[in-house]
């Protein structure tokens, strides 16, 4: 016959202590359906914490230095040899420290070693050596990078370099190679800003070509409204405002950054924002249908 059999049932002593389990952090259990391992990230992660010491530490590094090339290099190589990744971020706010002290001939060497390591090639490290290059006044050098870039990115060159490479020009009085640079961008296509349109109307000015100046007016007028981005949100400017607090500042304050130049201006302007999307601009103005329109903060795009 069949017998059935109970195994009797076990009980733990009450001042026996219940033992956990722990599970292993390697594993992560999913709904209904088991434990599953969980693999390693094959990513590399780009660590921000502590980069701002490390670039206090390089600036300190290479400003005790001599200018000679091979010391120079060794000391930043020296500095990155136990590094896995190299330090682009680091180096960057490095660069951004030389440039806030004016330490031009510093920058130049440091953006030198980083495109010789093949790191940073992009047009913002060109653009920071380019303008060191001008302010050291290594001018031959300066062109021959212009030509460079020019030749290699000549429908997509940005407006900034053709900025920078007219108020060059424009602060040493080569004005045949100003009208080089301009003819070229009217050639693309590509719009001058109004402090380009400014400097070649001062020199159509000075030479007496009074016509082209007014060509030139009546091609580019100023705008009536400009954008700028202030705390992460596109704000509409009056022109007026921004232009007249610009005349104040030197010529050459307005072919620095874009970033900069816009902080600077925008501090003295009268910005008009409203939540509800109406502004009064001025109560003897009631009539005009432009300062009845909506100045709505738009959401800043990433470029």
């Amino acid at each position: 016959m069949l017998c059935l059999r109970f195994t009797p049932v076990s009980f733990t002593k009450w001042w026996e202590p219940v033992q956990f389990h722990r599970m292993n952090k390697n594993v992560v259990v999913c709904a209904a359906k088991g434990p599953r391992p969980r693999y390693p990230r094959v990513w590399k992660t780009r660590r921000k914490i502590g980069t701002i010491s490390k670039s206090i530490k390089l600036v300190e590094c290479i400003k005790g230095l001599s200018n000679v090339k091979e010391e120079v290099y060794g000391a930043l190589d020296s500095f990155i040899a136990w590094e896995l990744e190299f330090p682009l971020i680091t180096v960057k706010k490095a660069l951004k420290t030389l440039e806030n002290e004016k330490e031009w001939k510093r920058i130049i060497q440091v953006t030198k070693w980083m495109l010789s390591k093949g790191q940073g090639r992009t047009m913002g490290t060109y653009y920071t050596l380019l303008n060191a290059l001008a302010e050291d006044g290594r001018l031959d050098e300066a062109e021959e990078l212009w030509t460079k870039l020019f030749s290699e990115n000549l429908e997509s060159m940005p407006r900034l370099f053709f900025e920078k490479m007219v108020s060059i020009y424009y602060r040493r009085e080569m004005h045949d190679k100003m009208f080089e640079v301009f003819a070229d961008m009217e050639e693309l296509g590509v719009t001058p800003t109004r402090s380009i349109v400014k400097m070649i109307g001062d020199v159509f000015q000075k030479l007496g070509m009074m016509d082209k100046c007014q060509k030139l007016n009546k091609k580019y007028p100023p705008p009536k409204w400009v954008y700028r981005y202030i705390k992460g949100k596109r704000v509409r400017i009056k022109a007026t405002d921004l232009y007249d607090s610009d005349d104040r500042n030197s010529v050459g304050d307005s072919d620095d950054d874009a970033n900069s130049a816009s902080s600077g201006s925008t501090e003295n302007t009268e910005i008009q924002m409203d939540e509800q999307g109406e502004v009064d601009h001025h109560q003897n103005q009631a009539t005009d249908v432009r300062s009845l329109e909506s100045v709505k903060p738009i959401e800043s795009k990433v470029f």
